[in-house]
C-alpha cells in the first residue's frame, strides 16, 4: 500500500485562524472513511499538551473528525496500532523527536505510515516526516538521542521557508544557513516549503498544494522554483 501524507508548512497564516488555509485539503486528504485522528502534541513546550489537543480537536472536530491524543491514552503502542490516521502538530522540533524515542514509537509510527496509514504534519511535524530534522528552524532547547526522523521521504523540508532579510541585520539569511546545510549534505534535496504551502504524497505522487511556489536547493544545482502545476516527483528519487 502507498503511502499518503499531507505535509504543512504552518499550521496558521497571518491574520488567519488555526489551519484555516488548509480546511479543504485536511478533508480531501482524510475523506469521510476517517472518524478520528491521533494527535500527537509531543512539539509543545510553552503550553500544556491538553491545551494543545483542545486547540487541534476544536478545528478537526469543525471538519467533522474526532480528535484522541495519544498522551491522554493508556497504550502508546496500541494506540498507534488502531489509529485511522495520525496528526503531529507542531512546535519545537527537537522536543518533538526526543519525546518519539523517549516513548519507543518512532519505528511504530513510521511502520504504520510506511504501511498506508494517513500521515497529518505541520512545521515540526512535517520536519519529523523527513530522513532527519537538520533543517529544522528550531533552537536544539532539548537533545534527542538522534537527529535521524521518521523518514518517510527521501528530502528535506525547511518549513516557514522565507528569504526576507531584515534591515541592517549581520546574521546568517535562510538560504545560508541551508547552504551550510548541503556542503555537508550534498546528496540530498531540500525544499523551502513557503508558509500556507502543502506537499502531498497519495498514489505515489508528491504535489505541491497552494497558490506559492515551492524553491529546491542542492548542492553544486542550480536553485529552482516550482508552481503547482509542475513535477516534483523528482523528489522522490
Amino acid at each position: 500500500m502507498s503511502k499518503r501524507l499531507l505535509l504543512l508548512s504552518n499550521s496558521r497564516n497571518y491574520g488567519g485562524a488555526y489551519l484555516a488555509h488548509a480546511e479543504k485539503e485536511i478533508k480531501n486528504f482524510l475523506g469521510s472513511n476517517i472518524k478520528e485522528v491521533l494527535f500527537i502534541p509531543f512539539a509543545a513546550v510553552r503550553f500544556s499538551y491538553n491545551e494543545y489537543t483542545n486547540i487541534v480537536s476544536s478545528k478537526f472536530t469543525e471538519l467533522g473528525y474526532s480528535v484522541r491524543s495519544i498522551h491522554q491514552t493508556n497504550n502508546y503502542t496500541q494506540a498507534i496500532e488502531n489509529a485511522q490516521a495520525i496528526v503531529v502538530g507542531g512546535g519545537n522540533t527537537f522536543q518533538l523527536l526526543k519525546c518519539f524515542y523517549e516513548t519507543n514509537i518512532l519505528e511504530l509510527v513510521r511502520n504504520r505510515v510506511n504501511n498506508g496509514l494517513p500521515y497529518i504534519g505541520w512545521s515540526a511535524g512535517s520536519n519529523m516526516a523527513c530522513p532527519t530534522i537538520k533543517t529544522t528552524n528550531d533552537m536544539p532547547i532539548t537533545e534527542p538521542p538522534s537527529f535521524n526522523a521518521l523518514g518517510l521521504i527521501p528530502f528535506q523540508i525547511n518549513p516557514h521557508y522565507t528569504e526576507a532579510i531584515l534591515a541592517n541585520h549581520q546574521g546568517e539569511t535562510r538560504d545560508e544557513r541551508l547552504a551550510e546545510f548541503l556542503v555537508l549534505n550534498p546528496s540530498i534535496y531540500v525544499v523551502g516549503l513557503r508558509e500556507g504551502s502543502l506537499l502531498q504524497l497519495s498514489n505515489n505522487r508528491l504535489e505541491l498544494l497552494g497558490e506559492k511556489t515551492l524553491k529546491v536547493l542542492r548542492q553544486g544545482q542550480e536553485i529552482k522554483e516550482y508552481t503547482s502545476k509542475d513535477s516534483i516527483e523528482f523528489l522522490m528519487n
